[in-house]
């Protein structure tokens, strides 16, 4: 028998979601093991022979191989970055093969576009999302109204007080147009550069990822879906530590 390990651990690494997603489940009652809703975060589960897990009453069963798949997809705008949508709203899975457990490395929001990692790798996942791995987002932001003033762009760069605490030290690279900037950041709160801008006074028009760690949109096109190589896996892998 195989050392037991953490069910959200052994789930993520099934491609069925990162480990945050997995907890979430856990915590909503949307997990069951041999019929028992999991009712806390520690269950320990035999990986060489796992019990029947449902996920959402389906059953999740062991994928002959993981962690395999990467790829990069251009979000446009209007598509939301999840899988499933309560609103019935067209969503990435859409454009995702549809034999495969993929699911994309944290999201755009709706009316942002750019760059999403897709993977069936949940370790992967968690150390690309957890600001300790220090892994950066590039982004280009336009902002409408005035531009930012020296001490505002220097406000920015420190951190900003949003409501669950101060925000991590970033780059932000004003252009010649002055109300035009590219924003790296080295963390991924929920709509955090748009949330950054507002406290300044100023809303954000347009934001567009165009890098994610190592690896660029390049002319990557909306829509387009773009299997990685073994260089850019090497290179993501190694910037997650994984390597």
């Amino acid at each position: 028998m195989a050392e037991k390990i953490r069910i959200q651990k052994l789930l993520a690494g099934w491609g069925v979601a990162s480990r945050r997603a997995i907890e979430k489940m856990i915590s909503q009652g949307r997990i069951k093991v041999d019929g028992k809703v999991v009712a806390e975060q520690g269950v320990k589960i035999d990986p060489d022979n796992p019990p029947r897990i449902m996920v959402d009453n389906h059953v999740i069963k062991k994928p002959a191989s993981t962690g395999n798949d990467l790829y990069i997809f251009h979000k446009p705008i209007g598509i939301v970055s999840t899988l499933k949508d309560e609103k019935k709203r067209k969503s990435i899975k859409d454009f995702l093969p549809a034999n495969k457990r993929l699911y994309p490395v944290g999201r755009l929001d709706m009316y942002s576009s750019g760059l999403l990692l897709i993977t069936d790798n949940g370790e992967l996942t968690n150390r690309l999302l957890h600001p300790s791995f220090k892994v950066e987002k590039e982004y280009i932001v336009r902002i409408e109204g005035s531009s930012l003033s020296r001490q505002e762009k220097a406000d920015f760069r420190q951190g900003i007080e949003l409501e669950e605490g101060l925000t991590a030290p970033c780059k932000l690279i004003q252009h010649k147009d002055p109300l035009l900037f590219t924003v790296v950041l080295k963390e991924g709160r929920k709509r955090q550069i748009r949330r950054m801008f507002e406290k300044l006074g100023r809303k954000v028009v347009k934001l567009h990822r165009i890098r994610f760690g190592p690896l660029k949109l390049g002319n990557l096109k909306p829509g387009e879906l773009k299997r990685l190589g073994q260089k850019d896996k090497n290179a993501l892998l190694k910037a997650a530590g994984l390597k």
